[in-house]
């Protein structure tokens, strides 16, 4: 190993990158292939079931003995349940969509998304996941942690279309915001009593997952950030940035109901992140007050009209149950 970092212009970690960025490439190319296949697979028994239509039980008895030829073939890859598959993904997606006309994600996503009744949801899933390339587990706790119905409460109906055919796009400090945020990879049960000190170690343990709930563009900077002026230190809980809204965000840990102090509070952070912190060329910093719960009212009166940098949201430490979805889209 010695004589490889030797090597002139470090040859080793070159062709290193290299062969990683191919197998990439085959990976991709692969994926592409097999779905691209399935969807012509799925076609074809469409057309062939049109031809036969007017007999009971026609497409279940093609399918049956398309599979069982081509198992014997093929494998197990064949079933009659993975054929069926094949069909209900042509037709699905022979509608033609933003992304998946060009069917970037892998067979295993898109047997993920297509449980997705709702098209505008399942556009967006399909977008954020090639965008973020999120992995099958990743895609799966978006949607259960309803990502999509959180973000069309906080949006207007033309934000709301958006979604749907350009994803989540970050163009102003609320579009990086949600509410609630769900926390559930931490491992807290719901309404049991934890410190604040509690809630930031286990956010900090699981970062990655942190940063995923967070949205894109997040970068992780710091935890108690110590801010002084006036010989008086102040703690800040944790410390983002976001280089698509070339910003930082600031965010504060609060167990139980929000207060007005801890608006005020939040207020002067970003005041001084403003003034001290952030330099000439990025925009001003975002405050986030994470809370269990909070009162609108308080929020709206103790925050300018034009508020556009202080931000209070409420988090659950467990993925929100099918009954609290529809409440959630029902008080839309």
């Amino acid at each position: 190993m010695a004589q490889i970092e030797q090597m002139p212009g470090n040859l080793y970690n070159k062709v290193s990158e290299l062969l990683r960025q191919a197998r990439s490439s085959v990976v991709r190319t692969v994926n592409k292939t097999m779905v691209l296949t399935y969807s012509e697979i799925g076609r074809m028994i469409v057309e062939e079931e049109q031809f036969g239509k007017e007999r009971a039980g026609y497409g279940q008895q093609l399918v049956d003995e398309l599979s069982k030829s081509l198992m014997k073939e093929f494998g197990q890859g064949f079933s009659s349940t993975n054929i069926k598959q094949m069909r209900s993904f042509y037709l699905i997606y022979s509608k033609g969509q933003t992304l998946s006309d060009e069917f970037n994600l892998s067979w295993s996503h898109y047997l993920k998304l297509m449980r997705i009744d709702d098209d505008k949801e399942r556009r967006f899933y399909e977008i954020e996941a090639y965008k973020n390339n999120w992995s099958v587990r990743e895609l799966q706790r978006q949607y259960d942690s309803a990502l999509y119905t959180r973000l069309v409460l906080s949006r207007n109906q033309e934000k709301v279309r958006e979604l749907s055919e350009k994803g989540l796009i970050l163009e102003k400090p609320k579009d990086a915001i949600k509410d609630p945020y769900v926390l559930e990879f931490i491992g807290l049960p719901e309404k049991t009593y934890y410190s604040e000190n509690e809630l930031e170690q286990k956010l900090i343990d699981k970062l990655e997952h942190f940063l995923l709930e967070l949205g894109t563009g997040f970068t992780f900077v710091a935890r108690q950030k110590r801010i002084t002026f006036d010989d008086k230190h102040f703690r800040i809980d944790l410390v983002f940035y976001n280089r698509i809204l070339k910003c930082f965000m600031l965010i504060d840990l609060k167990i139980g109901e929000l207060k007005h102090q801890d608006i005020g509070q939040m207020q002067m952070y970003v005041n001084y992140f403003d003034r001290e912190i952030k330099l000439s060329e990025e925009n001003p910093t975002i405050g986030l007050i994470l809370c269990q719960n909070k009162s609108e009212a308080v929020v709206k009166y103790t925050l300018p009209e034009n508020n556009e940098q202080i931000f209070a949201s409420k988090y659950q430490t467990v993925l929100p149950s099918k009954e609290e979805l529809k409440q959630l889209i029902e008080n839309q």
